[in-house]
């Protein structure tokens, strides 16, 4: 694959975003080796700190492995990414080869809220459980004004998601609403439907 030389300013964002790319893409395959620093500062025609910075970034989002003096090796990021591999897309287009992403992430969504929404009612105390009920009644009163709904349904879910007491919900709750734009547009009928869906 060419690599392209990057503008100066965050360098190594730029070389991190274009190694993202190529290995989310598939131009390098699991179990591939990367090229070596020395390649890739020329490649990019940056220093060789830059490139450091980008492989570590790289680690951290479970796409590559880097061997102390040896070979950066490519991984599956089906086994080793989590949801900040999706969070990092935000700014440089979707990439990741799922044709089903926006579905797949409203369906998680979905889950996270229905199973949130049950344990917050077993487990709320009287105070969580009447600021939630303010919430959905505040949500209500606005419609039929989406922009404003949206936001008061971002409310109502994090005080569902408080109350509910469980805390790798809370943690998915707040990569997906970091992540709202990572899945491309949701259509419009799509979002107003489950908007006015007050009753």
């Amino acid at each position: 694959m060419t690599f392209v030389p990057v503008p100066r300013g965050s360098v190594s964002d730029h070389v991190f975003a274009q190694l993202r790319d190529a290995v989310v893409s598939g131009a390098y395959r699991p179990g591939d080796t990367l090229p070596g620093e020395r390649e890739l500062a020329a490649a990019f025609a940056v220093n060789r700190h830059a490139v450091r910075e980008a492989l570590r970034r790289l680690q951290q989002l479970g796409l590559v492995r880097v061997s102390q003096g040896g070979a950066t090796r490519v991984l599956d990021w089906r086994v080793h990414a989590g949801l900040d591999l999706a969070l990092s897309l935000v700014r440089s287009g979707d990439v990741l080869p799922v044709d089903t992403l926006v579905r797949d992430m409203l369906e998680m969504r979905a889950c996270i809220g229905v199973d949130a929404a049950r344990l917050c009612a077993e487990r709320a105390d009287a105070a969580t459980r009447q600021t939630v009920t303010r919430a959905v009644e505040e949500y209500a009163a606005l419609a039929p004004d989406l922009p404003r709904m949206a936001e008061a349904n971002i409310t109502l879910w994090r005080h569902v998601v408080r109350g509910c007491g469980n805390t790798a919900y809370l943690l998915g709750f707040n990569s997906l609403l970091a992540g709202a734009l990572v899945v491309g547009e949701v259509p419009p009928q799509r979002i107003t439907a489950e908007l006015l869906d007050v009753g």
